[in-house]
């Protein structure tokens, strides 16, 4: 990519697509091009072409998709495959009609078997069944690396998948509703944090930046600790407990997860745009599949550990109570990262060090 290259980053406004904005332009790139859901639909073909039709982006960053925790996977499950499907299947084939240079797709390590081989290699993708509670979510996913690997094939064009594991950072999505377990608790933790301190106004003003179901600061006492309740942030969860606030927390705590860095995730995918070819992602041979590439850290650790490591970080001093009653979802999903570190890149940010930095970004919104 040259400098000056119009590089169409789809998604700019979220977790992945805000850190790539940041990082082409800290590193020179100077006509971007980005489009919020309002301005254009991504699920609407017709939009979808026309914008591809005015603007001839050269390069492609597709960061835009539907995303959630396990709640919203499981809940919205017809939402995720329809919404996914159609803004990859726009995006993808429009990008090809109208000869886009590279495209980028940004995938999720939920692809992945549920009883994969740990770490999980390329090679274990469509090895045995999916997760059940992200299996939509999985399978639009996987549709989009087949169909990157299939117009590659076919039409000689250069589109490469990237699989990126549990990501966090900067503009993550802290709706107790439907964000992902690290910001989730980063905002648990926050919020039992200024209830233990009997800090309403820390508390109205999180609310007031991030309503919950439509509660937000203006809201009584009651009405806020109800919503809260119902998320599992209690005052006095039982008699049993000396502690003033309690945090619930699904599952057994027991999953292995792996995290990276948003922000580093965003520089590997520059990386890959600047420096990866699909060629370079295969072995040339009569079938041409798996040119998917991990993108990860190599490295796990339990949801119990990363609850009580964001316990620590934020200070709060109450009890973390895991649901055993609730789904634990997949046990672990580790990345082999093999692939990507052959191809010149390592991440570089660790668990303790990221959640210190997501926490101060937090708290330096509220």
């Amino acid at each position: 990519m040259e400098y000056t290259s119009k590089i169409y980053v789809a998604g700019h406004k979220g977790l992945v697509g805000s850190a790539l904005w940041k990082i082409l332009t800290e590193k020179g790139y100077s006509n971007l091009i980005g489009r919020s859901s309002s301005e254009l639909d991504l699920r609407d073909t017709l939009a979808v072409e026309t914008f591809f039709e005015q603007e001839k982006p050269e390069y492609v960053i597709l960061a835009a998709a539907k995303v959630g925790g396990i709640v919203a996977n499981n809940t919205y499950r017809g939402e995720f495959i329809y919404e996914n499907l159609m803004i990859q299947n726009n995006v993808i084939h429009h990008a090809y009609k109208s000869g886009v240079k590279k495209l980028l797709f940004l995938g999720s390590t939920c692809i992945y078997p549920k009883e994969a081989p740990q770490p999980m290699t390329e090679d274990c993708l469509l090895t045995s069944p999916l997760e059940y509670t992200n299996e939509p979510y999985a399978i639009a996913k996987i549709a989009g690396i087949k169909m990157c690997e299939s117009y590659n094939i076919q039409y000689g064009t250069n589109f490469i998948s990237v699989m990126p594991t549990n990501l966090y950072g900067p503009n993550d999505n802290f709706d107790l509703e439907k964000s992902h377990v690290l910001p989730a608790l980063v905002r648990k933790n926050h919020l039992g944090k200024c209830l233990e301190q009997n800090d309403w106004a820390a508390l109205r003003s999180d609310l007031d930046k991030n309503p919950i179901e439509g509660v937000n600061g203006n809201n009584t006492e009651e009405e806020i600790l109800a919503i809260l309740k119902k998320y599992g942030i209690l005052i006095n969860r039982n008699n049993s407990s000396n502690s003033q606030v309690s945090i619930e927390i699904w599952g057994t705590g027991k999953p292995m997860r792996e995290f990276l860095w948003s922000e580093e995730m965003a520089e590997a995918c520059v990386y890959t745009m600047e420096k990866i070819d699909f060629k370079d992602t295969h072995t040339e041979g009569k079938e041409i599949k798996n040119t998917h590439i991990n993108i990860g850290t190599g490295k796990e650790v339990s949801i119990k550990q990363l609850a009580e490591a964001i316990k620590s970080k934020v200070g709060f001093n109450g009890e973390l109570y895991f649901n055993s009653d609730k789904p634990d979802g997949t046990m672990r999903k580790l990345t082999d990262p093999s692939k990507i570190h052959d191809l010149g890149w390592q991440h570089k940010i660790d668990i303790e060090e990221g959640i210190e930095k997501m926490y101060q970004w937090y708290t330096s919104i509220q």
